[in-house]
This record gives C-alpha cells, sequence and structure tokens, in this order.
C-alpha cells in the first residue's frame, strides 16, 4: 500500500510564500509523475501544477488556469525523498483552496501504474 500526505498549509497574507509538501511512502518502485491540484468548495478540483518523471512541468491544465499561477508558482520534485514540492509566491486571495497531490505511483511487485491522492492541505491566503 501506498500513503500520499500534503503538508504546510496555512493561513497567510497577500503577497505572502507558501512551500507545500507531498510525501509518498510504502510500497514504492519509482514514482512517475506528480500533481497538485486544489478545490474550492462548489467548484470542480483544477489542475494547478504537474511535473514529469524527466522533471517537465506543466502549470494548469487550460490556458485560464495556467495564467492564474504562472510566475508564481514553482513544481518540483527530490526522487530520493519521493516527495514533491509546489513552492507559492506572491499568493493572492484567490489563491485560497484546499490543495491536494496526486502521485503515479509505479508498484515493485506488478509495475502496475496506480495514481494515489493525499487527503488535502488547507491554504487561506487573507490580510
Amino acid at each position: 500500500q501506498v500513503q500520499v500526505v500534503e503538508s504546510g498549509g496555512g493561513l497567510v497574507q497577500p503577497g505572502g510564500s507558501l512551500r507545500l509538501s507531498c510525501a509518498a511512502s510504502g510500497s514504492i518502485f519509482s514514482i512517475d509523475a506528480w500533481a497538485w491540484y486544489r478545490q474550492v468548495p462548489g467548484k470542480e478540483r483544477e489542475l494547478v501544477a504537474a511535473i514529469t518523471g524527466s522533471s517537465s512541468t506543466n502549470y494548469g491544465g487550460s490556458t485560464k488556469n495556467s495564467d492564474s499561477v504562472k510566475g508564481r508558482f514553482t513544481i518540483s520534485r527530490d526522487n530520493t525523498k519521493n516527495t514533491a514540492y509546489l513552492q507559492m509566491d506572491s499568493l493572492k486571495p484567490e489563491d485560497t483552496a484546499v490543495y491536494y497531490c496526486n502521485a503515479d505511483v509505479r508498484s515493485p511487485t506488478t509495475m502496475r501504474l496506480v495514481t494515489y491522492w493525499g487527503q488535502g492541505t488547507q491554504v487561506t491566503v487573507s490580510s
């Protein structure tokens, strides 16, 4: 079994920064890709950023989403720690949401790829 746990959320003032972490543990051969999503009540979960095994990155699944975080958010990964990060700078009130992480994990026994989600971490941007 695999566990994915986010951390680093909290309350921050507009213009401030937060760094979210997402750690995977358990039965892992490798992690192909990581992604961060966010969701506010009453709205669909939206892609914020994703990073592949070769560290190619994508910010937002659509032009609208990508424009909203472009230049402010940075996704990265540390393969030695099975951890991904989301550095969020110049935060705005509209960034307030629950942030979720997922990991595409390859099983060491079956070599199948399975996506695991974390439980989410709240980010609130407010003065």
